[in-house]
This record gives C-alpha cells, structure tokens and sequence, in this order.
C-alpha cells in the first residue's frame, strides 16, 4: 500500500526565546545555512545602527545594508547591491517592512533568506509574500518562505507595545479569515486545504484565549508561535486564503480610501474581523474576540481608531473591490450601504452591553 504524503515548504528552524539573537552566528553554522559567517544583512536606516553595533562584534564576515523603506525599489537596490558577492544567505534584521525587502531581494538573486523580527506586528515574517509599496500603491509578490525564523523576547520587548498589539488582532483575524473559507467552499465549492485551515485557526485560538498580555513572555511566545504557524498554513495552501477575508478586505479598504488616516494592519483586521463575526450570525464569537482585543488595547469601534460611521460604512461597502475573486461573508450578503449602517448598528450595540 503506498503511502501518500507531501512536502511542505517551512522553515528548517524556528527559534523563539529570550538571547536568541545572540546565538545567532552559531545557530546559522550549526543549521548548515552559513559556516562562513559570509552574509548579506538588511537593517533599517534608523533603528537598525543599534542591533548592527550589538551583532557585528559576532558576525565579521557579515555585509551591512541599510534599507530605506518598503518600497519594491529599495527591494530591487538591495537586490542589485547583494549581486557579484558569494553570501551563504540574506537576513533581514527589523520589522515587517525589512523582512519584506529582504525576502523579495533574496528571491531575485536566489539565496535563502533569514527572517530576524524585532517586533511582531503582523503574519508577515514567515510567510511566502512580500508586501512592498509601488507606484500603484501596494503589491503582494510570491517569494519562498524563509529558512530560519529567529524571534528574540528580550529584543521584542524593547519594541513599542502598539506593534505587539497589531500583531494579536492580526493572529486573532485568523479565525474569521478561516470561517469566510469556509463559505466559500459551502457555497462556491472553493477547494479548501485542511491542514492549512487547522494551523490558521488554531494559532488564533491560541492567542485569542491565552490570559496573558504583552509584559508576559509566555503570551508573547504563544503569539510568535501563531504568527510563524500562520505563515506557514500561507505556504501550505499555495496564498493568502488562511489569513486574509473580510476583515482583511475591510483593511485594505481603509488604506486606499483613507491613506493618510489608516491605524496599523492589527488594529484594522481586528476591527474588520469583529465585525465580519457578527455578519456571519456569530455573535457569541464576536463578542470574545471584542473582550480580549479590549483587553489588549486594541479598536472594536472605527471611533476608537478616528474614523466616523459613515466613514466605516464606506469602507464595507468598498471592501470587496480590493480583492477580487475573493468569496467572504461581504460578498456572499452583498450588502446595501443601509443594509450595512443598520448591522454596524446592530454590532456596536451588541458589543458594547
């Protein structure tokens, strides 16, 4: 009898702890991703001058490029920067915007790439996408998953707590992105993947019922933890779907009509997710995942993050533009702009009694 399996494109390793970044010339050569210490390094142009002084002293073989944005140019110039060298891999040091750069420059000069995060603001280090700014606005590109995930609580715990909190609504959005999917499958027969449908929602579970908070290592672990699985659930089905519906339309909503206003990527999803919850009739769900995003500090109103009603209202109505061919609750209601101002009503009143 054969047996059937399949390959699923992940990191070789995932290391999240306190001092993990001061183990990092070791862990790269003893993961046989570089003995050399011969690597190409992507910082931020700011923030990134610290961790260079604190990690050159242990990689002297290592090449230093300051990124100085998101943007796909600052992606293609470290790329251009990175050829004509023999590195053994990239790493991108920093937030999501450098991980982006750094995944998208490594693809297009074929080395493996090491994801560094010093904050956890969103899904975006361990997964198969660089998002990256363009001149029409914002670009998701295919890149292959990183090799090795490196998440430091000591360094996590200096960045801002805003960024950990964008990262809980973005983690806890898994659970509405998942129950669109399954819509979609039920009523469009849209092939759904299991196992990447379990490590999604499973890693938003985590995080929506864990008790603790952003002082507290043990949460902060459970959170990286769900923001590596949820890359990884992207890299097992092949896109976005696990991790992006409803709530993550509404979110690219309020970037393309409100751009100077937008609240960070976590605040928005975590909004859109709470509402997209309550659409779907769920509305014992919708009010869990409003208490612990309150919890953490996060938005379950568009005031909360400066935006009015009708502001809000807008951004539903508009929210399936932004992805088309993409089956969520929005698309399966089809909403009036009245029809969503009264269930806006409905919502707000239900999660704040």
């Amino acid at each position: 009898m054969p047996v059937l399996t399949r390959l699923i494109p992940s990191p070789v390793v995932v290391d999240i702890r306190r001092g993990a970044m001061d183990d990092l010339a070791g862990l790269l050569a003893d993961q046989r991703i570089s003995s050399s210490g011969k690597l190409a390094i992507a910082i931020s142009d700011g923030s990134g001058r610290a961790l260079r002084e604190r990690l050159a002293p242990v990689l002297p073989g290592a090449d230093w490029y300051a990124v100085a944005d998101g943007t796909i140019d600052s992606a293609v110039k470290l790329a251009d920067g990175i050829k004509g060298t023999r590195y053994d891999a990239v790493v991108g040091l920093g937030g999501g915007k450098i991980i982006d750069v750094a995944k998208y420059a490594a693809a297009r000069v074929g080395l493996p790439m090491v994801a560094v995060a010093t904050n956890l603001s969103h899904d975006g280090l361990c997964s198969p996408v660089a998002t990256l700014d363009n001149d029409n606005g914002r670009g998701s590109y295919g890149v292959p998953t990183p090799i090795a995930v490196v998440i430091d609580l000591d360094v996590i715990r200096q960045a801002p707590a805003r960024y950990v909190r964008s990262g809980i609504g973005d983690a806890v959005s898994n659970i509405s992105c998942v129950a669109d999917w399954e819509l979609a499958h039920e009523v469009n027969d849209e092939e759904i993947d299991g196992l990447a449908a379990a490590m999604a929602r499973q890693a938003g579970e985590a995080v929506l019922r864990h008790p603790g908070g952003v002082g507290d290592d043990a949460f902060l672990k459970v959170l990286a933890e769900g923001l590596v699985l949820t890359g990884i659930s992207m890299s097992v089905a092949g896109d976005s779907r696990p991790a992006s519906g409803a709530c993550h339309e509404i979110n690219h909503a309020f970037d393309l009509l409100y751009p100077q206003r937008a609240a960070s990527h976590g605040e928005q999803v975590g909004l859109g997710a709470c509402f997209a919850m309550h659409l779907r009739g769920a509305r014992q769900e919708a009010l869990l995942m409003a208490s612990t995003l309150r919890r953490h500090g996060l938005p379950v109103l568009p005031e909360e993050i400066g935006f009015t009603v009708d502001e809000f209202v807008r951004a539903v109505d508009y929210a399936p533009q932004t992805r088309p061919g993409r089956f969520t609750v929005l698309e399966h209601l089809s909403l009036s702009t009245d029809q969503i101002r009264d269930a806006y009503a409905d919502y707000a009143s239900t999660i704040s009694s």
